[in-house]
């Protein structure tokens, strides 16, 4: 670095950013629509746009009213969404026994979604946290989440999604061993070509809240939450062997969640692995931006800023509830 630093006043940083086309010859990294991925919340019913009070500007749709969304996406060639259910409360049980209904509201959004948009990728998540009525992402016996006997019910599930038409299975519970069971199965039921995207490292982290008032999974957790199985915030090293686990079970892809307070960790993934790594901007990152703008604290420039740190940290993609917003603006 030494030799290339220069003196001043011959060596001027500044002449690079002085006008608008040296300042875009030189951007080092730059975002497009094909880095965004769309979650989209469904729910129950006919002609329902539900408002998510906690998540200013984003609802919860019923499948025609989702098509519609889906439809934005396709225009703007954002190249994949992500589907997450709120399941009437009532269907719910200890189980989670209807994650692994093959008619379930997730199998019936991706039919209806494929019937219309074949072409766009459809990303599931592999997790029980929208059917139990406790809101874990595993089976809760003696008080404490049984991770072997999770797996079996991780494995079916993520085979009725994929029959349904998912491209791609997402594994966000943190149960260890997920990826090489599920991986195994689908092989074993000619969905050898179905890829696996790894939540691979998803802390224990505050900034979920709004995301659990949206699916309604965040009520019966109990004191510990959910400690037990996803990441201690203070660990680093821990996510490296995380992933280092998932892709010898055979993860195509991996995802840090959450994505800004996290962005140290999508750096060293990326380095260290050189796999497709892909980041969360997570419901409580969107809240705070999206609230702040709304009240005029923030400029809207800083949703493109947010964006640009995951390029910058390595991430080749990024999920965000900004994304419909922001393929319009760069379209534009």
């Amino acid at each position: 670095m030494s030799n290339i630093q220069g003196k001043f006043p011959s060596t001027r940083l500044r002449r690079n950013r002085m006008r608008e086309f040296s300042r875009r010859l030189i951007a080092e990294n730059n975002l497009s629509s094909n880095d965004l991925i769309l979650p989209l919340f469904v729910c129950e019913g006919n002609n329902v746009e539900d408002p998510i009070l906690s998540m200013p500007g984003v609802n919860r749709y019923s499948i025609n009213k989702l098509l519609k969304k889906v439809e934005d996406a396709v225009r703007l060639s954002i190249p994949a969404i992500a589907i997450f259910p709120q399941i009437d409360t009532e269907l719910k049980n200890a189980e989670g026994s209807l994650a692994v209904d093959e008619n379930n509201l997730v199998c019936r959004s991706i039919k209806s979604i494929k019937k219309e948009f074949s072409e766009i990728g459809i990303i599931c998540d592999v997790a029980l946290d929208p059917f139990t009525n406790h809101g874990h992402d595993g089976l809760v016996i003696d008080n404490k989440i049984d991770n072997d006997k999770t797996l079996e019910i991780l494995e079916k599930q993520a085979l009725v999604q994929v029959s349904a038409g998912c491209d791609v299975i997402a594994p966000s519970d943190m149960m260890d061993g997920r990826v090489g069971r599920i991986r195994k199965s689908l092989d074993n039921n000619n969905f050898q070509d179905t890829l696996i995207l790894s939540y691979a490292a998803k802390y224990a982290s505050g900034f979920y809240g709004p995301f659990r008032d949206a699916i309604g999974s965040g009520t019966n957790l109990g004191k510990d939450g959910k400690l037990t199985y996803q990441m201690d915030p203070s660990n680093s090293d821990e996510a490296l062997r995380e992933v280092a686990f998932d892709i010898s079970e055979g993860a195509d892809m991996v995802m840090v969640k959450p994505g800004m307070p996290y962005l140290d960790i999508i750096s060293k993934i990326k380095s260290e692995f050189k796999v497709p790594t892909f980041a969360y901007q997570v419901s409580g990152e969107y809240s705070m931006i999206k609230d702040s703008i709304n009240k005029g604290w923030l400029n809207e420039k800083v949703v493109l800023e947010s964006l640009l740190s995951f390029k910058r940290a390595g991430a080749n993609g990024i999920l965000t509830y900004f994304a419909l917003e922001m393929a319009e603006k760069l379209k534009k």
